[in-house]
């Protein structure tokens, strides 16, 4: 499959491409490319690959308190938009703080390379918060877990994941 100047195959054929913790979870519906890490960040990724932003998912990760308890979630959103995470993430969470976890935190907790955090392969039991602009689209570009690969996922993937739900988490930029 070709998009901008990538060319992606089947993930489940090139698994040595992605992180350790989402090689489990590659399925039909993934394909994976290798890009140079140095341009893993969206806007560089998105310019020098010719791919447009509102193709282009991030995942962020986010950690919620509430009293004594600390849990993390992930939300992916559209590179042209920005999850709303002190109104609706935190609310929909259940949270009274909320913020975005520190960058050794979570890559510790997922196993992944920071700028490379996908939510294929998460924890089991973090809630993954997807923007409906995502699953409207045909497919996105996600991070592959390393920050010298990029997965392509339908949005059929990215709801089957482990406690994934849709709904809308973005302000426009």
């Amino acid at each position: 499959m070709q998009l901008g100047k990538l060319t992606f195959v089947a993930a489940t054929t090139a698994p040595d491409l992605v992180a350790e913790p989402v090689r489990p979870r590659l399925t039909d519906g993934l394909w994976v490319t290798e890009i140079d890490p140095t341009l893993a960040d969206t806007a560089e990724f998105c310019a020098h690959y010719d791919v447009a932003l509102d193709v282009s998912a991030n995942c962020v990760v986010v950690e919620a308190r509430r009293a004594e308890r600390v849990w993390y979630a992930a939300c992916l959103v559209l590179a042209t938009t920005r999850a709303d995470v002190n109104g609706v993430v935190r609310k929909h969470l259940g949270a009274r703080k909320i913020s975005f976890a520190a960058m050794d935190t979570a890559v510790t907790l997922t196993g992944m390379e920071y700028g490379g955090i996908t939510p294929v392969g998460l924890p089991d039991d973090w809630p993954i918060l997807i923007d409906e602009h995502v699953v409207a689209r045909e497919h996105v570009i996600i991070g592959g877990g390393v920050r010298g690969s990029k997965l392509l996922a339908t949005a059929d993937v990215l709801t089957a994941l482990p406690n994934a739900e849709v709904l809308a988490i973005t302000k426009a930029d």
